[in-house]
């Protein structure tokens, strides 16, 4: 039996849209009370309006860039000065730039760093002593399948997002004691706005049509398809889940089984 997380309170970032706004939606649902953020005030906002009328809870919408230390300071301290704890994290950030290896100076390395990792960081470093005072939690990180399998044109994005999953390894072992569990979360192609401005980049390198791009990629996926977000949203919901408080520091692809590796 997977158990409920009614009143229980989830923080997910960058969830106007996308992987964490279907995660936001997914946890809501099973009963927790949000707070979510993003860059952008009218996206978010707007996203807030829609899940609270979808489920009845409650969801305070923040605006901060992950990229700045004082913008997550400033997130932690509205969640912990309206609802007193957070139980659930769900750690989400967009994705770098694509390019090749040699395209990318020091500045966009130390930009990946920055925007990649420490929120991961640092939000984790947030939570983790309100989780040890009540011995219960739950902390989600969205990685990608890169971590598994690298994809040729994410240097940035497989490198350190990679290092987000040997943190959350890491930080899995010193904290389940405590009652806390540390998972990734690992999408494939699943069908953002993300995926589709990478698509795009590939069509137009290539000459070929998005949707010629998208129909060649979904062949290569043994589900055969896209994976839609609430698909992704329902696998963070689970983990989140008292179900699962005996899965930590693993990493759960959710990607159709287009990962061939074993581990």
């Amino acid at each position: 039996m997977v158990g409920t997380l009614e009143g229980r309170v989830a923080l997910v970032t960058a969830a106007s849209r996308g992987l964490g706004r279907a995660s936001a939606e997914a946890l809501a649902a099973a009963g927790c009370d949000l707070v979510i953020c993003s860059r952008d005030q009218a996206s978010v906002v707007r996203a807030a309006e829609e899940i609270r009328r979808a489920t009845g809870r409650q969801v305070l919408p923040l605006v901060a860039d992950l990229g700045r230390a004082q913008d997550i300071r400033a997130v932690l301290e509205a969640a912990l000065s309206t609802h007193g704890r957070v139980d659930v994290l769900v750690s989400n950030t967009g994705g770098p730039p694509p390019g090749p290896f040699m395209g990318f100076d020091d500045a966009a390395w130390q930009g990946a760093f920055d925007s990649l990792l420490m929120p991961a960081v640092r939000l984790a470093r947030g939570v983790v002593p309100g989780m040890q005072a009540q011995g219960w939690g739950r902390i989600l990180f969205v990685t990608s399948s890169a971590v598994k399998q690298p994809i040729p044109a994410l240097v940035l994005s497989n490198s350190l997002r990679a290092a987000v999953t040997a943190m959350a390894k890491t930080l899995a072992g010193q904290v389940a004691r405590d009652g806390i569990t540390v998972n990734c979360v690992a999408p494939g192609r699943i069908l953002t706005d993300r995926v589709r401005f990478l698509d795009g980049e590939a069509a137009k390198g290539s000459g070929r049509t998005l949707e010629e791009v998208q129909a060649e990629q979904a062949t290569r996926i043994p589900a055969g398809r896209y994976g839609d977000p609430r698909e992704f949203g329902e696998a963070v919901a689970f983990l989140a889940s008292p179900g699962a408080a005996y899965i930590t520091g693993s990493t759960l692809a959710v990607d159709g089984g287009i990962v061939s590796s074993l581990l």
